[in-house]
């Protein structure tokens, strides 16, 4: 499962560059994204998120005063993470229990040092192997070992089994993203694929073949990265023959 997190930042451009860190580690998922931190509080009490990172630069005394509001609210506080272009408010940062204090312009070194350090502190939970469907007062449980491939079908989610079977849940694929197996990955806006049953990538043609079906999903160019990372485990397991 993904870290969660929220930016408390009125800089547009140091943003951006947050953004695309974490975007190359793949476990982090942005909720929202706010410019005070009367709005980040907000945020935070709202959605719960793993970690709250925020720009010190513009009024840092109300960034302490919302943390120290944080404490009146919330049994178990987030990761706190400061940004900033100079060290001058790292000594309070500390003081008011921040994790890590980031200075700008970013260093990917440092940054690396310090996701895998939370990561080590906050160990990400494993998904759980059995899905459960909740319609109003029906409860589905699917083991998701049984599952092939999930497809988006406007706002709903065709589960395809694989015994035959194809299960829909009310809700869009987005949703399952990120709270399935490692083992399931998005190739296409329309697809999700359980990688455990992929038995061919054809990059020429855009598309993966499935064990036990005589089916074939698309992979988009979107996700093409997706499927080299998948190429690439795949391969650590199995020697080659070059013909």
């Amino acid at each position: 499962m993904s870290y969660t997190y929220t930016i408390i930042d009125s800089d547009a451009v140091s943003n951006l560059q947050l953004h695309a860190f974490l975007d190359e580690y793949g476990d982090f998922e942005c909720i929202n994204t706010t410019s005070n931190p009367s709005d980040g509080l907000n945020d935070i009490l709202k959605f719960s998120p793993d970690i709250v990172f925020i720009n010190l630069n513009k009024d840092y005394s109300s960034v302490f005063m919302m943390v120290t509001e944080i404490h009146q609210y919330m049994n178990q506080l987030p990761i706190l993470i400061g940004i900033a272009s100079t060290k001058n408010y790292a000594y309070d940062a500390i003081k008011n229990g921040f994790f890590d204090y980031w200075l700008q312009p970013f260093n990917e070194f440092d940054i690396r040092k310090s996701l895998l350090k939370l990561q080590k502190r906050m160990p990400k939970e494993k998904a759980p192997a059995t899905l459960c469907l909740k319609s109003y007062n029906d409860f589905q449980y699917l083991n998701t070992n049984d599952i092939l491939y999930l497809k988006a079908d406007n706002n709903t989610t065709e589960f395809f089994m694989k015994d035959g079977t194809i299960i829909n849940a009310f809700k869009t694929l987005k949703t399952f993203e990120n709270t399935l197996p490692e083992n399931f990955m998005r190739i296409h806006q329309s697809y999700i694929v359980n990688t455990s049953y992929v038995s061919r990538i054809n990059f020429g043609k855009s598309v993966c073949a499935l064990k036990q079906v005589n089916e074939q999903l698309p992979f988009s160019k979107t996700y093409r990265e997706n499927m080299n990372n998948l190429k690439n485990i795949l391969s650590k397991t199995t020697f080659s023959s070059l013909n």
